[in-house]
C-alpha cells in the first residue's frame, strides 16, 4: 500500500505558525454568519469569487445548476447532486467511499495509532474522546482519512448499512486540515473540533469522524441538525441523543460540512482498501472504498 512520502518543509511550519496566531474561532463565527447571508449582493459576491477560484466545481451535477438561485452561499456550498451523479458500486462486501475528496492517509490502526503524516501519528483514544472500551472496538482495524477541498461536494454518506450507536460533539481547535498543516501540527485531527458518529454494521463496528477546520461554519447531521453553531461551541465533550438506533442504508446521506474539512473512517476489522485509495488520490462518493473478508 502506498504511503505519504512528502517531507515537512519550512513553508509548512510557517503556515502552521501563522495559524497559531489567528483568532480561529472568531474568524469561523464570522464565516458562519457571512455564509448564511441572504443579501443578494453579499451572497452573489461570495459565490462569484468561489466559482472563479475553483473552476473544478461541476454545477451540471447539481439538482439546481444555477449557482445564483441558492438562497445563501451555504446553501450553494452544500448543494445536493442529481440522483445519478454518484452511482454506488454494487460489488458484494464492499464499503462505498463516503465523500468526494482526496485521500490523506489510510492503513491499519496498529497499537491504536493512526498515521497523520510522515513521522507523525495520533491515537484512536485521543481522536474518539471516549472510553477505552469504545476505542478498543477499532484496535487492530483499519482507517482512512479523506480531505474535502472547497471545490468538492460537501455531503457525507454512509459507506455501509448501519445502526447509529452514539454521536459525540468534541470541542477543540480550528486549524486548517490541508496537507501542509497535517505535516506540521502534531495530533491535528485529535485537536480540532469534531463530531464522532459510531455505528454497528453487519461487518462490525464503524465510525465516521467529521473533523472541523478553519472557516468551517458548522457540522450538521440529518438526524440532529446543526450540532455546533457558534453559540454552542466549546465546553466539554457532549453526547448527542438524537438519532440513536436509527438505521442507515449504504450510500444514504449522513451529514454535511458547511465548509471544507476532513472525514476519518474507522473499521473494527482489517479491510482491503480499493486500488484507487492511495494518499494524494482524488476519490468520489459511491465508488469502491474497502472490501471485507479479503
Amino acid at each position: 500500500m502506498s504511503v505519504e512520502i512528502v517531507e515537512r518543509s519550512g513553508g509548512d511550519e510557517l503556515f502552521a505558525l501563522l495559524q497559531r496566531g489567528l483568532p480561529k474561532h472568531l474568524l469561523s463565527r464570522g464565516m458562519h454568519a457571512l455564509a448564511r447571508s441572504r443579501t443578494p449582493a453579499v451572497r452573489n459576491a461570495i459565490i462569484r469569487t468561489v466559482l472563479r477560484s475553483y473552476p473544478q466545481i461541476r454545477l451540471d451535477e447539481a439538482v439546481q445548476p444555477d449557482a445564483y438561485a441558492y438562497e445563501s452561499f451555504n446553501a450553494f456550498f452544500t448543494r445536493a447532486l442529481k440522483r445519478d451523479a454518484r452511482p454506488l458500486v454494487t460489488a458484494p462486501d464492499t464499503a462505498v467511499c463516503p465523500v468526494d475528496g482526496t485521500v490523506s492517509q489510510l492503513g491499519r490502526t496498529d497499537a491504536g495509532k493512526l498515521l497523520q503524516a510522515k513521522g507523525m501519528d495520533y491515537t484512536c483514544d485521543a481522536l474518539l474522546a471516549d472510553t477505552a472500551a469504545s476505542t478498543a472496538r477499532y484496535a487492530g482495524g483499519s482507517f482512512a482519512c479523506l480531505y474535502l477541498a472547497p471545490y468538492n461536494y460537501h455531503r457525507i454518506h454512509m459507506p455501509l448499512d448501519g445502526v447509529l450507536r452514539a454521536t459525540r460533539y468534541v470541542p477543540g481547535k480550528l486549524f486548517s486540515v490541508n496537507a501542509s498543516t497535517a505535516r506540521a501540527v502534531p495530533g491535528l485531527f485529535a485537536r480540532n473540533e469534531r463530531v464522532v458518529c459510531d455505528f454497528d454494521t453487519t461487518h462490525g463496528p464503524m465510525c465516521l469522524v467529521l473533523v472541523g477546520a478553519l472557516f468551517v461554519g458548522s457540522i450538521e447531521t440529518v438526524y440532529a441538525g446543526e450540532i455546533n453553531p457558534p453559540p454552542a461551541r466549546g465546553g466539554g465533550v457532549r453526547a448527542i441523543e438524537a438519532g440513536i438506533g436509527r438505521e442507515f442504508r449504504r450510500g444514504e446521506e449522513l451529514g454535511r460540512f458547511n465548509m471544507g474539512s476532513t472525514v476519518i473512517a474507522l473499521f473494527g476489522q482489517p479491510v482491503a482498501f480499493a486500488d484507487t485509495m492511495r494518499p494524494g488520490q482524488p476519490v468520489r462518493m459511491g465508488e469502491a472504498f474497502a472490501r471485507f473478508g479479503a
